[in-house]
């Protein structure tokens, strides 16, 4: 059986998804690097895209220990098929030339033809799919200094916050990811220390 893990929202709505460790091995290992290190606790989800996706994070779950980066899963397993995007997936991001985020993941809110074969698949929702469409709709304002150009970033204007994750892992043991450039900050990651630098010496 495959392992499971089950994201608590603060407003008791609970995200069941199954991982999928066969379609995208390394991908599954860092998911569950993060959430058994608490990276997914207390977060609230950064950006929604109505139409296109439900993107829980682009700053590395604003800890230290979610800003790192993975090789892309089909490079790394080029001997795999990656799955289609649809809803009801979970996909994992990336940063083009820099690698896979190691953590960062999304819900396609459509068909993503797109992403496959560059942000994988590495899970399905099993139960509470109702919250992520909820989640679409919800209320939103733009993030205009994002610091990627070309990218829409609208972020919850009422926080939309994960309380934990929980994982059954069905008595396996998953490996570490694999990780590559160590200590490169994405722009995103990159700002968000500074913004965090810049409030802590006013406070």
């Amino acid at each position: 059986m495959n392992p499971t893990a089950t994201i608590y929202m603060a407003n008791q709505s609970r995200i069941v998804i199954e991982l999928l460790p066969e379609t995208a091995p390394n991908t599954v290992s860092s998911f569950i690097y993060a959430a058994s290190h608490g990276v997914f606790d207390s977060h609230p989800i950064e950006r929604i895209v109505p139409g296109h996706w439900v993107d829980i994070s682009y700053t590395g779950f604003r800890k230290k220990e979610g800003q790192y980066l993975i090789p892309f899963e089909y490079e790394l397993h080029p001997e795999l098929t990656p799955l289609d995007s649809d809803v009801g997936c979970v996909c994992m991001g990336g940063y083009d030339d820099l690698g896979q985020a190691g953590c960062e993941f999304f819900f396609p809110l459509r068909p993503c033809p797109e992403h496959k074969g560059h942000y994988p698949v590495f899970g399905k929702v099993i139960s509470g799919i109702e919250e992520i469409l909820r989640l679409e709709h919800v209320a939103i304002r733009p993030v205009d200094d994002f610091p990627i150009p070309g990218l829409i970033v609208n972020t919850p204007v009422e926080p939309e916050i994960i309380d934990h994750v929980e994982l059954d892992l069905k008595g396996i043991t998953y490996p570490d990811p694999i990780r590559i450039n160590e200590g490169v900050m994405t722009p995103s990651w990159a700002q968000f220390w500074e913004r965090h630098s810049a409030t802590d010496s006013h406070e």
